[in-house]
This record gives structure tokens, sequence and C-alpha cells, in this order.
């Protein structure tokens, strides 16, 4: 997974398999390969149509696919390659089930996230408020820093251009961090609805691995493009995101830290296994241009 290229995004074009690799077709033919197993997410955006054999050549090699909307601003569903592992999936869910655990595992997240252990005798429920109005001020301090308007974070995503350019600027950013941080939790064997300071949503535990890392990966970018008010904000915090994970090697970084976060909760964790490397492709696997088209 560390070898990988972070994310890729895809737009106006049809995914499929040719030759026992990704190709993204545009409407007058022209063909662009991706390689098999090289990208960790790829980010499909408004115009893109998926093939039969492209959803299951990424699964076999796992490669998420992730349905965003146009710029990459909004998250709407996620394909899982494979799914967690039962026995890392039943660890996280003892953890997430032990009330002492949890404890322990939140309170490591807000060491990890603000670099200082939490207050002592503090319940999720306070940890999460003290932690909400934390993140309140570094908003304003990096609004101030960059000379942004800044109100507070808020948008609909029903109108989204209604939003303010540094909301639009963190929602693109975010939307980034998210995408890879699930193909991390995902290719750790481990479910992205499953959280501990998130809970009830999809990608509960993906909002909580991505929280320790947020302001020091994509909000300040978010807040660089934001000054300059570009043209096209969301491209330019998609492009200057690619360059950010790839110059700190965020995905290298990302499965030891989950593991670190869950041994917090202080339960036997499963055996780790080696790392499996994906399997080879057998030639006859691939059909002509991928068989069905959807």
């Amino acid at each position: 997974m560390k070898e990988r290229v972070s994310l890729l995004f895809l737009e106006r074009g049809h995914l499929d398999v040719l030759d026992g690799a990704f190709v993204l077709v545009d409407k007058t033919g022209v063909r662009v390969h991706i390689p098999v197993g090289g990208v960790a997410c790829l980010l499909l955006e408004p115009g893109i149509r998926v093939s039969h054999a492209a959803v299951a050549l990424a699964s076999r090699v796992g490669c998420l696919l992730v349905w965003v909307g146009e710029g990459g601003v909004r998250l709407y569903a996620s394909g899982q390659p494979g799914g967690a592992r039962s026995d890392r999936l039943l660890y996280q869910a003892k953890l997430a089930l032990d009330d002492s655990a949890r404890l322990k595992v939140v309170r490591k997240m807000y060491a990890m996230r603000f670099g200082e252990a939490p207050p002592e005798r503090r319940s999720i429920d306070q940890l999460r408020g003290i932690e909400g109005a934390r993140v309140r001020k570094t908003y304003e301090a990096l609004a101030r820093q960059h000379r942004v308007r800044w109100v507070r974070r808020d948008y609909d995503p029903n109108a989204w251009n209604t939003a303010d350019v540094a909301n639009r600027c963190l929602s693109a950013a975010t939307s980034c961090l998210y995408g890879i941080t699930e193909a991390a939790v995902l290719a750790a064997g481990y479910a992205p609805a499953v959280g501990f300071i998130h809970s009830g949503k999809p990608l509960s535990f993906v909002y909580d691995i991505a929280d320790i890392v947020k302001f020091e990966a994509v909000v300040p970018l978010a807040f660089r493009v934001a000054a300059r008010n570009p043209q096209e904000p969301e491209r330019e915090v998609r492009l200057g995101c690619r360059d950010v994970f790839r110059q700190s090697k965020l995905l290298e970084r990302l499965i030891p830290l989950i593991e670190e976060v869950l041994a917090a909760g202080e339960l036997q964790p499963p055996e780790m296994a080696p790392e499996q490397i994906p399997p080879a492709i057998p030639e006859d696997a691939v059909q002509g241009d991928g068989g069905h088209r959807e």
C-alpha cells in the first residue's frame, strides 16, 4: 500500500479493463492506461461510467473506488475492495463496545491530534466538546494567519456555490483526505463504520483517523488556496492535496497510526499476518475491452 500513488481523480470517461490494466476511454476514443495495483484510491467524478470488469479488477488488487461530486467536494459512496478482515474487525468491535477501552482509544486520538494529553476524568462526550472548541479556535487562527474572511465551518451540500471560498476549499481538502484514509483503513483490515469519537455513520472510523492528521495535512493548504481566491479553488486544492500526500508519505504513515491508536485500548490485538502481495491477474481473465459495460 505504501508504495502506491495515493489517489487519482477521473472525470468524463469510461473506466474499463484492457490488457489486465485499468483504462479510461474518453468520448473521442482516446485511452489512458492506469497501472494495476499502482493506485490506492480512484475518485470517480461526474461523467464517469464504470464497467463490471473494472470494479472486479479494483476489488482484486485492493484499489478503492470512491464516487465523489464535481471537483471531489462531496463523497457519495465507496466500493470496498474485499471488506475488513474478520479478526481485525472483531478486535475493532471489541474495543468500540468496551467502555473503558473505547475511552482509552479516544484519549489516544486526542493526544495524537493536539500533541498533549487530554484532561483527566472526562467522558467521551466531554472530550468531544473540548475537541470541538479547540478545532473552532484553530480554524479562526488559520484564517487570521492567511487573512481569509472566516465566520464558521458551514456549507450546504445541496447548494454548494452558496458557501464561501474558505468552506469550499476545506470541503474539497477533507474529501481528498477521507478517500485516502478509507483506503488505508480497508487495506489494514478494519471497518470504516466502527468509530470511537464519531459513530452512526458509514465512515465514522475514517473520520476518527483523518481528524488526527487533518490540521497537519490538508487544512493549512485549504486556507492557503482560499487566500489566493483562484477561479477554480476546488481544483487547486485537489492538486495541492496530491502533492502534500506524496511529499509527506501519508499512506506510509496511516496504517501504523491506525495500529497505534487501537493499541491504546489495551486489548489483545490479533496476530498480524505478513503483508500480502496482490495476486497476479491471469491473462485469460481479461476479455477484449473488459466485457460487459454498465
